[in-house]
């Protein structure tokens, strides 16, 4: 009797443990698969822990814009001004991301520039984009917003706010937003957890980091 009970022992926690891995496994890879893209488009910071400052700026056509209206949406908010090469470069692409999600209700493209209006980047726009923006285009001429509220000094730079208003990562300098993975990024802040690894001066940090360095 008492060596069955030690063999059904046994066996139970033979299978606890059996089930232990099984599930660490499938969350490790969870968060491997969720973590894909963030890691691969490598971001200057990501975290959850700031809300993204709010802030009204007029568009092309003169009209307020609150960041905050647009709450309920992963917003692309990018940052730029047309004596910036690398801006203007990455422009297209940041054009295609707006036209993908453009029939989406759960994303949108953003951009402020520090130039003086309207009238001062059409004509840059319509060269670079072969026509008008397809994103708005709001206005920061004294850099109340880009830098004393955002810190920003060097450009291109893109942050990626969740729908709840806080901003999840920050890329400096271009990147290609027409690629998948920029897409993927934007639906990864949407989610539940999401990609919880931690990113400081573009390296990954925390208890997660080792997830950017399975991915390879």
């Amino acid at each position: 009797m008492k060596t069955g009970s030690a063999a059904q022992i046994a066996f139970i926690l033979f299978a606890a443990l059996a089930v232990y891995g099984f599930v660490g496994a499938a969350q490790r890879d969870q968060r491997r698969t969720s973590c894909t893209a963030l890691c691969a488009f490598g971001p200057a910071y990501a975290g959850r822990n700031r809300v993204a400052p709010d802030f009204e700026l007029k568009d092309m056509n003169g009209q307020p814009v609150k960041l905050s209206s647009f709450r309920g949406k992963t917003v692309f908010l990018n940052f730029w001004t047309k004596t910036c090469g690398p801006c203007l470069e990455e422009m297209s692409s940041l054009a295609e991301l707006a036209r993908i999600v453009k029939n989406r209700s759960d994303m949108v493209v953003l951009t402020v520039s520090t130039d003086e209006g309207p009238d001062d980047v059409r004509d840059t726009l319509k060269v670079t984009l072969n026509g008008d923006a397809p994103f708005p285009v709001l206005f920061d001429p004294e850099s109340k917003i880009v830098v004393d509220k955002y810190g920003t000094h060097l450009f291109p730079e893109t942050w990626i706010i969740d729908p709840k208003g806080v901003i999840r990562a920050r890329f400096d300098g271009a990147r290609d937003w027409s690629a998948s993975l920029a897409l993927e990024i934007g639906e990864m802040v949407q989610r539940p957890g999401g990609c919880p690894v931690e990113f400081f001066k573009n390296l990954p940090r925390g208890q997660y980091a080792g997830v950017c360095e399975d991915d390879g």
